[in-house]
């Protein structure tokens, strides 16, 4: 049996025009940039910068690719766990297990993002606090936010 990448790349096409993957992709492309730049400033390495940050973005990726194999052969619809807001404002009809777990791969990926923008100096103080207090509300949930002291400037 030979390998064809063209039959790979055809059989992946529909996974690329995936809106939600590649908000995805670009979330972790930004959450890297923002590691490095976090990373410069502390002149250390951090959870993005790293083997150990290398590792979770290949896992999220590699995971997002099976999970949309998975799609394929179960087509499970699970556009009901997804919230209103985000179905509106996603554009979703239908959330396979590859969009679903996109989504909450995006929601890490976004505080991560915050996170980074915060220790990397960045004037972020009003994005972190209203989504501290909607994580508190919707999650209980806050440990990946930095605390006032972690937050080199507290902007």
């Amino acid at each position: 049996m030979r390998f064809n990448m063209r039959e790979l790349f055809e059989f992946l096409e529909p996974l690329g025009k995936s809106a939600v993957f590649r908000f995805a992709v670009i979330l972790l492309v930004t959450d890297t940039f923002f590691g490095i730049l976090r990373a410069i400033r502390e002149k250390r390495f951090n959870s993005c910068v790293g083997i150990d940050g290398a590792i979770r973005k290949a896992g999220m990726l590699v995971s997002l690719v099976l999970f949309f194999c998975m799609d394929l052969v179960l087509q499970i619809n699970l556009i009901g766990f997804v919230p209103e807001q985000i179905r509106a404002a996603s554009g979703l009809e239908k959330a396979g297990i590859m969009e679903f777990f996109a989504l909450i791969y995006c929601m890490y990926e976004i505080v991560s993002v915050l996170k980074n923008m915060a220790l990397a100096g960045l004037p972020v103080k009003k994005i972190w606090m209203k989504l501290k207090e909607w994580l508190k509300q919707n999650t209980g949930e806050i440990s990946e936010l930095p605390d006032e002291e972690e937050s080199h400037d507290g902007k």
